[in-house]
């Protein structure tokens, strides 16, 4: 995945500007989720780029295809079907378990990016690997009012903020389900938390309530449904 990596930081770097910040909260081995906001299509890549180490990103499905699904697919990113996709995510614990990283975004299609909810994947991946998860904030790949399938114009500045990592588990006596709902919040608290924090810090706004042209109602989904909850 050297080549893919490179590929990524020429994107962020010289394509881009990306600062980073935060590169000290993110475990220097183990297995490791990066669970970021999502409010551009270059929001994966750039984390891909930044990230001091190397991960493997939950990506939908639509994207495997022609030249850039062959990119895809040889960088060793991971195939999402949203409308329900298990194999995505034991494939993810797979990697995880082998002390991997994994990417994930979890709000699951690009919007805001405030972190107001997520999918519950994200949860079950870090619940079922033991992995430590790190909150994501990415600024500037979206602003304003610019359309969620835009992309933004070169030599723009970005930034790439990790925040301190955060482990969850089960707790004696709790469901898969409610071990699974609390999970998802406390990690839905961190990733908003810090993202204000890295607004307030850079003074780089989110965008707004993403403009989808033609007054065609904005694409929502979640990001893996049919997450097996009860799977210990």
């Amino acid at each position: 995945m050297a080549w893919s990596r490179l590929v990524g930081w020429l994107l962020a770097n010289v394509a881009y500007r990306t600062s980073v910040t935060g590169k000290a909260n993110i475990p220097t081995g183990g297995p490791v989720i990066f669970a970021a906001n999502h409010i551009s299509l270059l929001d994966g890549p750039v984390m891909f780029g930044v990230a001091p180490r190397s991960m493997h990103i939950l990506v939908k499905k639509e994207m495997f295809r022609g030249f850039l699904g062959r990119v895809l697919r040889a960088s060793g990113q991971i195939a999402v079907d949203r409308s329900g996709d298990r194999a995505a995510l034991h494939m993810g614990k797979k990697l995880l378990d082998a002390g991997r990283c994994v990417g994930i975004l979890p709000e699951g299609t690009r919007g805001s990016g405030t972190a107001g909810a997520i999918s519950s994947g994200v949860a079950w991946l870090a619940l079922n690997s033991g992995a430590q998860v790190v909150p994501v904030a990415i600024l500037g790949t979206r602003s304003g009012e610019e359309h969620r399938d835009a992309l933004p114009p070169l030599g723009r500045r970005f930034h790439v903020s990790f925040g301190p990592s955060l482990a969850v588990g089960r707790r004696t006596g709790e469901s898969g389900r409610v071990s699974m709902d609390r999970a998802a919040d406390e990690i839905r608290k961190a990733l908003a938390s810090h993202i204000q924090d890295a607004v307030s810090l850079t003074r780089q706004a989110l965008p707004s309530v993403p403009a989808t042209g033609g007054g065609q109602p904005q694409e929502r989904h979640t990001e893996v449904a049919g997450t097996p909850a009860d799977h210990h």
